[in-house]
């Protein structure tokens, strides 16, 4: 590869690690960038995962360090998501991934929209403590989004936010940081498919994964400091950019 194929990725992976590590789908902007100059479907993904999942540490840590994160969620959920993303993982092999495609595209166009005209959702923080019910829903969240991930995985972050500030009445910012960590979780079963696979070209990887934590402190800087002003249209962004990538390779 050519310094300027790899000057490119490493753009676009800066930019996709900056925008996921505030709202997600991050993957719409690295993926197809690895596509374009030429690298093969597995090896791109794998290279992908290996970049992308060094940024979600990154975003992890930085959010963890700015009191953002609820530890007594993750420690309970974290385990279900990081078992549902192997069996994710494992099913994939078995089962055609095309059928969730329409399915998926439409709960984030429904996520992106609903989110869009709601003026309030997320603006507060209104979690309460937990109760058998929200604990419960957190854990098949974190589960059902763990599996997703590793069989499917455009809008997982999405989802994750979106699921913690109607379950758990959280704000934006609160539901990035935790849904951050999951994500982060929820990558590491890939990460290790695709490595023990060889699926992953680390020449490249390698200093995509420089910019992409450098992308990762700049974008979770900003959305602490800025918090639901900043995270808000950009989840939405990213919703609907994520809703139309998928629109596009069913046709």
């Amino acid at each position: 590869m050519d310094i300027y194929k790899l000057i490119f990725l490493c753009i676009a992976g800066f930019f996709a690690a900056f925008v996921d590590s505030i709202a997600g789908g991050g993957g719409i902007i690295s993926v197809p960038a690895y596509m374009i100059v030429g690298l093969p479907t597995h090896i791109a993904l794998g290279t992908n995962k290996f970049a992308a999942t060094m940024g979600s540490l990154t975003s992890s840590i930085n959010f963890i360090r700015s009191g953002n994160c609820n530890f007594k969620l993750l420690k309970i959920v974290a385990p279900f998501t990081l078992i549902g993303s192997i069996l994710g993982v494992k099913t994939v092999l078995l089962i055609d991934e095309s059928f969730l495609q329409p399915l998926v595209l439409i709960l984030i166009l429904a996520i992106g929209i609903y989110t869009f005209f709601s003026k309030s959702l997320g603006e507060e923080d209104n979690f309460n403590g937990f109760t058998k019910k929200n604990l419960f829903l957190s854990i098949l969240l974190g589960f059902s989004l763990g599996f997703y991930d590793g069989f499917f995985g455009p809008g997982t972050g999405t989802f994750l936010v979106f699921g913690f500030i109607n379950i758990l009445g959280l704000n934006f910012l609160k539901a990035s940081a935790n849904a951050r960590v999951l994500n982060f979780v929820s990558n590491i079963s890939a990460l290790v498919t695709f490595a023990l696979s060889g699926n992953i070209n680390y020449l490249i990887g390698i200093p995509v994964c420089i910019l992409m934590i450098l992308g990762a402190k700049i974008g979770t800087r900003l959305a602490i400091n800025k918090g639901n002003k900043i995270i808000k249209p950009i989840f939405i962004t990213m919703a609907m950019a994520v809703a139309v990538k998928m629109l596009f390779q069913i046709i």
